[in-house]
C-alpha cells in the first residue's frame, strides 16, 4: 500500500489562512499527513472526521522515529489530508497518552469514531493496520506495541471546526 503524499504547498496555504483568522496561534513547524497507509483508507477516514464523529487517532511510536518526526503535543496542530494528498481539515491535539496497544479502552475506541465504535471493531481494524505498519518498517507485530493515543479537535475551516 502507498499512503499518500500531502501537498505542501496547499498545506501551507490552509495554516497561513488559519493562523490568519487566529492571530494568537503561534507558528509551528507544518505537519501534513493523511490517515492510513493507503489513499481509500485515507479518505474513509477523514470522512469519519468531516461528516461524523472521529475525535481520535492512535499511531506507532515507532513510526514517528522511522520518519524522524517529533511526537505529537497537546495544543499543537496538523493538517489531515484526503487520499489525493489535498489538505482538508486544520486538526488541534486536545489530549495524548503513550502505551501498548493492549492498552486501548473502549472510551477511546468510542471516540475514535470508526465503524460501529466498539472496542471490538477498533481492535480488530488496528490490529490489521499495525500488523502492515510494522512489517513495513521490519518489525514483528505484538499487541504491546506503543503507540500514541490522541484526541483532536477540528479547527478549520470555519465550517467545520468544533
Amino acid at each position: 500500500m502507498t499512503a499518500p503524499v500531502p501537498d505542501r504547498d496547499a498545506a501551507a496555504r490552509m495554516w497561513a489562512d488559519y493562523r490568519a483568522a487566529h492571530p494568537l496561534v503561534r507558528d509551528e513547524p507544518l505537519v501534513a499527513e493523511a490517515f492510513g497507509d493507503s489513499p481509500e483508507l485515507a479518505d474513509e477516514l477523514l470522512a469519519f472526521v468531516t461528516d461524523g464523529p472521529k475525535r481520535a487517532t492512535a499511531g506507532m511510536v515507532a513510526g514517528f522515529v522511522a520518519e524522524e518526526e517529533p511526537l505529537p503535543r497537546i495544543g499543537g496542530h496538523w493538517i489531515a489530508c484526503d487520499g489525493s494528498g489535498t489538505p482538508r481539515v486544520v486538526l488541534r491535539t486536545t489530549e495524548l497518552r503513550l502505551g501498548p496497544m493492549s492498552s486501548v479502552d473502549a472510551r477511546f475506541a468510542w471516540d475514535e469514531g470508526e465503524y460501529d465504535r466498539t472496542l471490538e471493531s477498533w481492535l480488530d481494524g488496528h490490529r490489521r493496520y499495525f500488523r502492515r505498519a510494522c512489517a513495513a518498517l521490519g518489525l514483528d507485530y505484538s499487541e504491546d506495541i506503543e503507540l500514541v493515543f490522541e484526541r483532536f479537535r477540528v479547527v478549520w475551516p470555519p465550517e467545520l471546526a468544533d
